[in-house]
């Protein structure tokens, strides 16, 4: 079969999702394939990197061979392979990053890194629409958070980013103090959904100096942590709270859920806002795994709509960590005629902070 169309098979392993899909020309996802380990790494409320590390190690040829079989190819049929070469856990990249440099090698077609959070900035122009650039790209995970200026796919600027935890880890943090189910970010969101009253919890946004695109979520953890068990003193050499999650009523934990959403979204949509006023960009990409928070993504809209933006987000699948993103960066190296040699390895962090 002769598709016409420029083939790319692309491996993902940052963290604890294990991800092959090939795309063609960039846009069309002719297969999509997702490993979580969720369940492996559930009793540790976190990804434990030796258990990501084997578990990828496991998985990964399975899953790269559904993904050929999904998208009714064959491996001699492809023209390039990619794989994310950074940020991420150094042992999980190594391992999508060692078996793609393998298959570019055995087929003698091109092999192509990719840094993961652009990638995420690239996973909405998956489908049909054309894109207008310039952009402003708003990457937001569990692990990275940072705006971008956007020349086009492969030129982008750093605006800005966290200054400690990533919103996604926030989100995390703060349903783990809910006592939600892992993963808590998705948890916390579902349970912010359920509540229908005014928000009488006033946590704090965090907005850095004015003139400051970078973010900091630390505080409005720490007031959360407050808010849910009371101001902690000191006694006998331990921190002592004036009570457990427990003493919440349920409606009390959804207030505190939409409360705590609300603050880490104003503050995304307001250095949002804040960038595209430096900028004069008219279109904002956005991707990550928090940009299937329902209340971002409904904010983004309303943004877009009341300030005639164009806006770019990932269907949901496209969210969370996922291989079809990487294959749109690494469709436009490759049309730029980039490529990476086989002595490329993974790095632990991306080119900037995140």
């Amino acid at each position: 079969m002769n598709t016409g169309k420029t083939l790319i098979l692309a491996i993902e392993s940052s963290c604890d999702e294990t991800a092959a899909a090939v795309v063609a020309d960039g846009r069309e996802v002719l297969s999509n394939v997702v490993a979580t380990q969720h369940e492996l790494h559930e009793e540790y409320r976190g990804v434990v990197p030796e258990i990501a590390s084997r578990a990828h190690l496991e998985r990964v040829l399975p899953v790269v061979r559904q993904a050929l079989s999904e998208a009714g190819i064959r491996a001699d049929q492809l023209d390039a392979v990619a794989a994310g070469t950074r940020p991420g856990l150094i042992g999980a990249l190594l391992v999508g990053v060692s078996l793609a440099k393998a298959v570019a090698w055995s087929l003698s077609i091109p092999f192509l890194g990719v840094d993961h959070v652009e990638a995420h900035l690239l996973a909405g122009l998956l489908g049909d629409r054309e894109v207008t650039w310039p952009a402003v790209g708003l990457a937001v995970s569990g692990g990275h958070t940072s705006l971008h200026a956007m020349q086009g796919p492969l030129e982008l600027e750093r605006l800005g980013g966290t200054i400690d935890d990533a919103a996604g880890e926030a989100f995390d943090k703060a349903a783990m103090m809910l006592d939600l189910p892992y993963p808590g970010g998705p948890a916390l969101d579902e349970l912010a959904e359920r509540y229908e009253g005014e928000l009488t919890t006033e946590l704090p946004i965090s907005l850095m100096k004015k003139s400051s695109l970078d973010f900091s979520f630390s505080g409005v953890k720490t007031a959360m942590l407050y808010a849910i068990r009371g101001k902690p003193r000191r006694e006998d050499g331990r921190t002592i709270f004036e009570r457990s999650v427990e003493a919440l009523t349920p409606s009390q934990r959804m207030e505190l859920a939409a409360s705590f959403r609300s603050a880490v979204v104003s503050a995304l949509m307001r250095k949002t806002s804040a960038a595209l006023d430096q900028t004069g960009a008219r279109t904002v990409l956005a991707g990550g795994g928090v940009v299937a928070n329902r209340l971002l993504r409904r904010e983004l809209q309303s943004l877009a709509e009341e300030r005639g933006l164009e806006l770019h987000l990932p269907g949901m699948a496209f969210c969370v960590d996922n291989a079809a993103m990487l294959a749109v960066s690494a469709h436009h190296r490759f049309l730029r005629g980039d490529r990476d040699p086989l002595t490329t390895t993974a790095q632990p962090t991306s080119r900037g902070r995140a």
